[in-house]
């Protein structure tokens, strides 16, 4: 029977430049993604440009070498994450333009 796992990294704050989620530790899943909630803008038509980021540790990151993603509007918006994902991920994230108010979760099933 297959786990699943939905947590809050990241609950509902205004965000502006550049940060990364906490992180998470994910060994235990096959597969993962992040959800991420755009609720209120401030600013021109802001974007939000994130990464996936794997760690072996949780202290040391490298990128998952897959394409950042880059968002605008308010809603719900999911990153996918590439299978072998190992032991740990975070977001890596940079916004532009103005300020989000996010709402960052990470779903996990194995």
């Amino acid at each position: 029977m297959k786990q699943f796992n939905a947590s809050h990294l990241e609950i509902k704050k205004w965000f502006t430049g550049r940060f990364e989620t906490h992180p998470y530790e994910t060994g235990w899943a096959d597969e993962a993604i992040f959800f991420v909630m755009i609720e209120h803008i401030k600013g021109e038509n802001p974007t939000l440009t994130a990464h996936v980021e794997i760690s072996h540790d949780g202290v040391n990151w490298a990128s998952d070498g897959s394409s950042p993603v880059t968002v605008s509007g308010r809603g719900l918006h999911p990153i996918k994450v590439q299978p072998n994902f190992g032991n740990w991920l975070r977001l890596a994230v940079n916004i532009d333009g103005g300020e989000l108010f996010l709402n960052i979760q990470i779903h996990c099933k194995g």
